[in-house]
């Protein structure tokens, strides 16, 4: 069997995060509808670029955020995304490197730019996305490297991801090696648009056991099972018998198994800043700790405790050692 060299190999859309600060006016000016993630087109991304004061630029996305947040827990990560071979790719790739996550996908050579996600937050720490995903959708099968899956403990995908065929066809081929290997794989369902559009697919996806585990937000499983009662929905995913993590907000999350269902209550947080980031971050201490075959419980607050570091600041990466962290609140691995 292939040597394990990697806790968490996450895919996903390979994505430059350009933050600003704005008020409540700049949002209705835009004719935005926040706390949503909205595509938009090179053009309108141009423009809502040149109508942003004081932004940074990082490297980010969703899986990309997740293995940032392994990495800073000490765990070994790495990442599969598309860039382009531009100046926002270069960003990107540097970015990964500096953090210590493997990041080796060639990139595209012609054709569209590196995706960028304009996030504009609130006083009150509320997003509001605007992406344009230009390169990354072009990931595809012949991007899947057999040797970086086949060593990686558990294989992440970011549902943002399940909408461009041949990018659908490169974690089917992910999940396919992983589980040849030996491997677990996962998927976040990552938004309630993406569940109201690919929701067959995804029970596919478990009934199928080609995840292994699946993260979610309360809305987003209660869409999954179209129900408006959470309880309900946790009902429906626990008959279906996958480890399933359910983040709910200040509350905290509860981790799901045929056998039962464990609260986790939310690692405490002074003044919440950003909720950017916060899902991806928990799904990378929750894997983390699978990974390093922590119970399900302490996997859950090794969870909370990345989230709750992530949302006391601006940007979706940690800005402090999540290892120290961990290791301060008992929970290092």
């Amino acid at each position: 069997m292939t040597e394990i060299r990697f806790d968490v190999l996450a895919i996903g859309n390979a994505i430059v995060d350009i933050m600003a600060r704005i008020e409540e006016d700049f949002l209705v000016a835009e004719g935005l509808s926040k706390g949503t993630m909205h595509l938009i087109d090179g053009d309108r991304a141009a423009i809502l670029h040149g109508h942003m004061q004081g932004a940074i630029e990082r490297s980010g996305g969703s899986a990309g955020n997740t293995a940032a947040g392994v990495a800073s827990l000490g765990g070994r990560a790495a990442f599969i995304g598309k860039v382009a071979n531009d100046a926002m790719g270069a960003l990107y790739k540097a970015d990964m490197a500096a953090i210590g996550v493997h990041f080796a996908t060639p990139p595209l050579e012609a054709g569209a730019p590196t995706a960028r996600s304009m996030i504009l937050i609130t006083a009150d720490g509320e997003r509001t996305m605007n992406t344009h995903l230009g390169a990354c959708q072009a990931l595809s099968p012949a991007d899947i490297d057999p040797d970086v899956v086949s060593a990686s403990a558990i294989t992440y995908l970011e549902g943002y991801l399940w909408d461009p065929p041949e990018a659908k066809k490169a974690f089917r081929r992910a999940a396919e090696i992983a589980h040849a290997a030996g491997r677990k794989v996962s998927i976040t369902l990552s938004d309630a648009f993406c569940v109201d559009r690919f929701r067959q697919e995804f029970l596919d996806l478990i009934r199928t056991r080609t995840v292994d585990i699946v993260f979610a937000n309360d809305s987003e499983l209660k869409s999954l099972y179209e129900t408006s009662s959470l309880e309900a929905a946790v009902a429906a995913v626990r008959q279906d018998s996958v480890l399933t993590a359910v983040t709910t907000g200040a509350d905290g999350a509860l981790v799901v198994t045929a056998d039962g269902v464990t609260a986790v209550p939310a690692t405490p947080v002074e003044t919440v800043v950003d909720l950017t980031g916060a899902g991806d971050l928990f799904a990378a201490g929750f894997l983390y700790g699978i990974a390093r075959n922590l119970e399900h419980a302490q996997a859950a607050r090794l969870g909370t405790l990345a989230a709750a570091e992530v949302i006391a600041h601006i940007g979706p990466r940690p800005a402090t050692s999540l290892e120290a962290l961990a290791a301060k609140a008992g929970l290092a691995p």
